[in-house]
């Protein structure tokens, strides 16, 4: 069996569904334990396209598992968008591209229809990568198998103009679509609902690096990887299958080991909890920080009551063994007291000052993005934003101008200070259209994984 690690992909048609609905989905799958997220919505008008789309930005915002979006695409422009959600792959569905006709039709209009369905695949290939395009057909016709079972062309064509993967919907499995499927020369993924396939025979399958399904909405898929890995399945269980055991750590008299708790984004520390073996184990399970606490003396979930969870994202181990730094996504408040962390006193401070690029830059958005909200009079900050964005455009226009000047001549401390002149001037012009740093740095961070 291949080394390479099976998939779980949860799907979600969010045709006809509010935004919140699409999001809230989204950060669920993930929560449980998907792999990966395909989010799709194939309307053909355009204000329901892009109203999906905006959501499947605010899902890229808030995941951390890769996202694939599948939409109605009749020209180039329409893929681009679909990327410029923070998507990791596009879904191209070549049944709608052929709009009936079969891929292995001999008349004109099959020809000329496949013709120019290959065309677009391949533009959006070139445009955007050899590893971000994937392809849906459609397995069944009015025979079941009867498309699966022509597979060979397919997928040799797709694989030769640079397609990433194959995922085939309505699979009926036999002996035959097996061969085939192994056959492809594409990795193919399975599209199926479960109703009538099992997951351990479709993501066992020779040649299928993953299985897409809606199956699992509300269930614990870290339950269904860990029953696929117990028999023999290679699936991905995160930092969950960790490499030391509670007995490789050193505990105090009574069995327990001090836990710092940490936003895995902003680095901010949350709390101080303590695990014994039972939590530690428990949190390796269900991929949520479990402790023990001392003063009920018993298992605590955090979040149980409050909601406010915490989803592991690392678990790291100190020098001496004796103390853990967990790294999280924090749902909510941290703090009983409804504050995001526990550490929200301060008793005793020397200023200094705080030049980390990171927190002068957020802590400068969010006094620009503040007077958008609240302004204050003569704020030249207002005045910009009460002048519109050509005003804004000009002033970045002239500012960036302003640096190739400055760079001319040999003092640093003038090109610093047209550069503090043009980010200042950028960060009026993001917060006018919406823009985040967080945003900023996702598109560098998808830019680094790509080179």
């Amino acid at each position: 069996m291949s080394m390479e690690k099976k998939k779980i992909i949860c799907y979600f048609n969010a045709e006809n569904e509010a935004f919140d609905s699409v999001v809230n989905h989204a950060k669920n799958f993930e929560t449980r334990g998907a792999d990966e997220l395909y989010l799709y919505n194939y309307s053909k008008l355009e204000n329901e396209s892009d109203y999906f789309l905006h959501a499947c930005r605010e899902v890229t915002r808030n995941v951390d598992i890769p996202v694939t979006v599948g939409v109605h695409v009749r020209k180039l422009e329409e893929i681009k968008k679909a990327f410029y959600t923070g998507a990791k792959h596009v879904i191209i569905s070549l049944d709608h591209l052929l709009d009936g006709t079969p891929y292995d039709g001999d008349d004109e209009l099959s020809k000329e229809k496949r013709e120019k369905a290959l065309d677009l695949i391949k533009q959006g290939v070139e445009r955007f990568g050899k590893d971000a395009i994937l392809v849906e057909y459609n397995a069944v016709n009015e025979e079941k198998n009867d498309r699966v079972l022509k597979i060979d062309t397919l997928s040799e064509e797709l694989k030769n103009i640079g397609v990433y993967r194959l995922m085939l919907k309505h699979v009926y499995i036999s002996g035959g679509v097996k061969e085939k499927i192994a056959a492809s020369k594409l990795p193919v993924i399975i599209r199926d609902s479960l109703m009538r396939n099992d997951m351990e025979t479709l993501i066992s399958m020779d040649n299928v690096e993953g299985v897409a399904t809606n199956f699992y909405e509300g269930k614990d898929i870290m339950a269904v990887k860990r029953n696929l890995k117990e028999n023999g399945i290679n699936v991905d269980l995160f930092a969950f299958d960790s490499n030391i055991s509670f007995k490789d750590l050193k505990t105090d008299d009574k069995g327990l080991v001090p836990v710092v708790v940490q936003d895995y984004k902003n680095k901010e520390v949350l709390m101080v909890a303590y695990m014994n073996e039972e939590a530690f184990n428990k949190t390796l399970e269900c991929g949520m920080m479990t402790y023990y606490s001392r003063s009920r003396q018993e298992l605590w979930l955090k979040g149980d009551t409050s909601g406010h969870f915490q989803y592991v994202k690392e678990l790291r181990i100190d020098c001496d063994n004796d103390t853990i730094l967990a790294k999280v996504e924090q749902i909510g408040a941290a703090c009983h007291t409804g504050n995001r962390s526990c550490f929200y006193r301060t008793f005793l401070k020397k200023e200094y000052s705080e030049t980390d690029a990171s927190t002068v830059l957020k802590t400068e958005y969010d006094t620009i993005a503040d007077r958008k909200v609240n302004p204050k009079e003569g704020s030249y900050t207002n005045y910009l934003f009460d002048k519109g964005i050509d005003k804004i455009l000009k002033k970045v226009g002239e500012e960036a101008t302003e640096i190739i000047i400055a760079s001319k001549n040999p003092d640093k401390e003038e090109i610093k200070y047209e550069i503090a002149d043009f980010m200042y001037h950028l960060m009026v012009l993001m917060v006018q259209r919406g823009i985040t740093w967080d945003d900023v740095m996702e598109e560098l961070y998808n830019r680094e994984k790509k080179q």
